[in-house]
């Protein structure tokens, strides 16, 4: 069976609200073996909250509505879904009562519009709720299609607010679609790949995943990584497991280490799992990305067992306070240049007396390097070093965005170096 979620509230279509609670309702649904095929955002109209519900019922088994459950004028997803359903309104004398009683508690006058909110849909189960006013709706019927046919619908009706809706519908609605469903169960997988381009993976991939119609592949690209997604339904999670592992092992053969995760893991948790594997430690000296490398490694839990600290040297002369960079080497060569990003890696390394040093110096942006020999170099060169004591590497880059992709995508870079020099 597939959904759709149906989020109304104007507030939505402007860049001040987001919708968050389809991700919830999603990752819920997908516990019970349903898969989330549309989602859709409808301003505060009735004509275009009837029409969509008319589309979603039409190419949906089960369709959720959040938000427009409330008193006011706008709130209109019941009015909007009885009418999708072609059934009537009918305002329920208990849910009525319990309204004034709450009201009376309080010593208010309750508002003649608050008596919107116990209008339910003929055949509705009314969804009690225990963190607001609005209560909920679940609806499970069988409507005419286009062949003729009578088609089953389950057709749910929630409050917008998160800390009403997750609870209702995890006490609610959770149980009676499991009561309800048929039996089948999602398996999912994840496999990421830092630095390799969308096209490239895709041509490699597709030949494989293509001989796998019963598994929905999904290619992410951004961030500086490609995500591969698998989803498969089955009856039972042992198959739906196996059939993706067998996907996956066969993507894998394939991608060989480009591959840096099979189950989710970010780079930096990577990077400091093989280091933790290898017993080894790591330091870092920055200059343009300013301590976004050490950022995303203190980020993980545990990471100060392996990331012994860093240092931002943007001046030069911190260059050689920092990480005994020579002057001489930031004068004649500039700050942005291989020997200086060999140099960071090693002093870097012999300061902290880590098992590994990376660098990265660069020209992030807008403006070119600064007057010396950088002043010609252009936007988006960084090299990166890294010293391990034995052998001292560096990679020259020429990155191409803005400020802040360039900065990213030279982070992202260091830390394959480091993954890539441990493998």
């Amino acid at each position: 069976m597939i959904a759709e979620i149906i989020a109304a509230g104007s507030e939505m279509l402007t860049p001040f609200r987001q919708d968050t609670n389809s991700l919830y309702l999603t990752a819920e649904l997908n516990d019970l073996g349903v898969s989330v095929a549309f989602k859709t955002i409808v301003g505060d109209n009735l004509a275009h909250l009837i029409g969509a519900a008319r589309i979603a019922l039409d190419r949906a088994d089960i369709v959720l509505f959040s938000g427009g459950l409330g008193p006011t004028e706008d709130d209109l997803t019941r009015e909007a879904a009885a009418a999708a359903l072609d059934l009537r309104l009918s305002r329920d004398a208990e849910i009525l009562t319990g309204m004034y009683k709450r009201f009376a508690a309080r010593r208010m006058v309750m508002p003649p519009n608050n008596a919107r909110q116990a209008d339910v849909i003929d055949g509705a189960i009314i969804l009690e709720n225990k963190n607001g006013s609005a209560p909920g709706q679940y609806l499970d019927t069988t409507i005419p299609g286009p062949d003729g046919q009578l088609h089953r619908k389950i057709v749910i009706l929630l409050p917008g607010p998160p800390k009403e809706l997750k609870p209702m519908f995890d006490e609610a609605c959770k149980p009676l679609l499991a009561a309800s469903l048929p039996p089948r169960h999602l398996a999912k997988r994840m496999l990421r790949m830092a630095l390799i381009p969308e096209s490239q993976v895709d041509a490699r991939t597709a030949p494989i995943y293509k001989e796998y119609a019963d598994i929905e592949t999904t290619i992410l690209a951004g961030s500086a990584e490609i995500q591969l997604h698998f989803l498969s339904a089955k009856p039972s999670l042992e198959e739906a497991e196996a059939r993706v592992n067998e996907l996956t092992a066969k993507i894998e053969l394939e991608m060989d280490d480009a591959i840096f995760s099979s189950h989710g893991e970010s780079l930096e948790e990577v990077v400091l799992l093989m280091l933790g594997m290898r017993h080894l430690t790591l330091a870092t000296a920055e200059s343009c990305t300013g301590g976004l490398l050490a950022e995303r490694l203190t980020a993980i839990a545990g990471s100060s067992r392996y990331f012994l600290g860093g240092a931002v040297v943007y001046s030069d002369a911190l260059k050689t306070i920092f990480a005994d960079v020579p002057p001489t080497t930031v004068a004649d060569f500039g700050p942005v240049s291989s020997e200086t990003a060999s140099a960071l890696a090693e002093g870097i390394r012999l300061r902290t007396g880590a098992s590994l040093g990376i660098s990265i110096t660069g020209i992030a942006g807008p403006g070119p390097g600064a007057p010396g020999p950088d002043a010609d170099k252009p936007v988006g060169l960084v090299y990166i070093g890294l010293a391990d004591g034995q052998i001292t590497q560096v990679k020259e880059l020429n990155l191409m965005g803005d400020r802040e992709r360039i900065r990213y995508w030279a982070s992202q870079h260091a830390l394959e170096l480091i993954r890539r020099h441990l493998l």
